[in-house]
């Protein structure tokens, strides 16, 4: 049997579709691949039918472009690879071109911990085509997840109402790479601490976690299994009391806590992990009070999501940790976010820069062109509207208007002179140079709290949410309609007159 070595390698060039590198070499043949070109990540709807989303990823993402080089043992897979005739499915000088390629592009994204919306950019790409078009399938795979995570857990934060959340979905996460992505993400979205000991290491997210129901069921007694662990973390006591019966398991607890006090020690609490939540730990809370514990926690976990804490806060149980696991790191009721990645200008021999439309039945499908931004305008200190408009347009400071790209008839307008502007794409990446700083995960993690302050909790609902008002500037908007009219005729063999 075959052993693969080096899975996690550190050139992730490969990492990529097959088509990808399909296209790379038709730009090489076809002269195009030096030829400067903009590319928009973005997505067209929220997640978990939501009203926000929250970005992350943008760390990763600069990781895999400072390594973004083809190694030899790459170049000699590709060069293995034939054509059904038995031809080379790419030309010697096409590989020789590769290994030669260096990072060049300029990139500029949102940053992380940013609350973003439909069809704005969270990355934007500029650069040599070829650079372009290979950079697709990993700043989405990147980008997709992360963001997906990170809006989960917001969502959840939005729930326990600020209360401590604890990551351990670890053993249920897609993968290695997929728990360890989860579990920083999850962090970015409000996540407190995470059972994951490796993404501690590598991120400095605090981690947390005391014991399972094995430990209980590894002694004679529940009692001497509280005991036996007590004298081990005598610093760290939060026992699990539901593994034969949980009312009686809080009793067990409340006996150890008072042999912990004896010696100058406080019991933390207690975690429930299975029957009815809401009675249980309301139960647990008198019996906890009543014998001089009412500082003691109770962690409340099995199967959480946004929707079951929301219910068990409308029946007041007594939860105060959160213990969130499968259905946070595997984004259990929506597994992908849909973000895509589309070319919205490309320079012409002559320099100038040319936008690009794809066209499409459905309206949401179809891109915005040019070379862009967003700008999200606030009123005292609260987000009011964010524009998309073409980073050469000069905005009206007077009166500016904002029309849906999927429905023009919803349009806002605004006066920027009575507010505070924000432009949310930041450079990152210049000819290849990072000349972005990046902030500690604890920073991120602030600038998304208060990021999602900055919204009315009318957005910010689990269900039907309120739509927050995003739009194109009307320039943009015209030269959308415009195109589109124009590739319209062409596809129907009417010139524009």
């Amino acid at each position: 049997m075959k052993i693969t070595k080096d899975l996690y390698q550190s050139s992730l060039a490969l990492l990529t579709d097959f088509y990808q590198l399909t296209m790379a070499y038709g730009y090489w043949k076809s002269g195009k691949a030096d030829q400067e070109a903009v590319f928009n990540l973005f997505f067209r709807k929220h997640p978990f039918q939501g009203g926000f989303t929250m970005a992350a990823g943008l760390e990763y993402l600069i990781d895999f472009c400072q390594n973004f080089t083809f190694k030899k043992e790459d170049l000699a897979y590709l060069g293995e690879m034939k054509q059904k005739d038995g031809s080379p499915m790419f030309e010697p000088e096409f590989l020789r071109y590769l290994g030669k390629m260096k990072f060049t592009c300029d990139i500029d994204a949102v940053e992380e911990g940013t609350v973003v919306f439909p069809n704005t950019p969270l990355v934007r790409v500029r650069g040599p085509l070829l650079q372009c078009q290979l950079l697709e399938t990993p700043l989405l795979n990147i980008i997709n997840f992360q963001t997906l995570i990170a809006t989960k857990a917001a969502r959840i934060n939005l729930a326990t109402l600020g209360e401590p959340i604890m990551e351990f979905g670890l053993r249920r996460a897609q993968g290695i790479d997929g728990a360890l992505a989860a579990s920083r993400a999850a962090y970015i979205g409000g996540c407190t601490s995470t059972s994951n000991v490796l993404a501690g290491k590598l991120f400095g997210i605090p981690v947390s976690g005391t014991h399972a129901h094995s430990w209980i069921m590894s002694f004679e007694t529940e009692l001497e299994a509280f005991e036996a662990y007590a004298e081990a973390f005598p610093d760290n006591c939060i026992f699990l009391v539901d593994t034969y019966d949980t009312l009686n398991g809080v009793k067990n607890a409340i006996k150890v806590g008072q042999i912990l006090r004896s010696k100058g020690k406080e019991l933390l609490g207690v975690r429930i992990d299975s029957g009815d939540l809401a009675y249980f730990s309301n139960k647990a809370r008198e019996m906890l009070d009543e014998a001089g514990f009412p500082n003691a926690k109770i962690v409340g976990s099995n199967d959480l999501d946004e929707h079951i804490i929301s219910s068990l806060k409308s029946q007041e149980a007594s939860i105060n940790v959160w213990g969130v696991g499968t259905k946070l790191v595997t984004a259990f009721d929506q597994p992908a976010l849909g973000a895509v990645y589309k070319l919205s200008a490309i320079q012409s021999e002559s320099g100038t820069w040319e936008p690009k439309i794809k066209l499409s039945q459905q309206s949401i499908k179809i891109n915005i062109p040019g070379i862009h931004n967003v700008k999200r305008y606030y009123s005292n200190g609260k987000a009011v509207a964010d524009m998309i408009y073409l980073e050469d347009q000069v905005i009206d400071p007077k009166s500016a208007m904002i029309i849906d790209p999927t429905d023009p008839t919803h349009r806002k307008r605004l006066m920027p002179i009575f507010y505070k502007e924000e432009i949310l794409l930041k450079p990152i990446f210049k000819k290849g140079e990072l000349i972005y700083s990046l902030p500690t995960l604890d920073q991120i993690r602030d600038r998304g709290i208060k990021q999602l302050e900055a919204f009315d909790k009318t957005h910010k609902r689990l269900i039907n949410p309120h739509i927050y008002p995003v739009g194109l500037e009307e320039h943009l908007h015209h030269l959308r309609m415009d195109l589109v009219l124009k590739a319209k005729e062409l596809d129907n063999g009417v010139e524009k007159s």
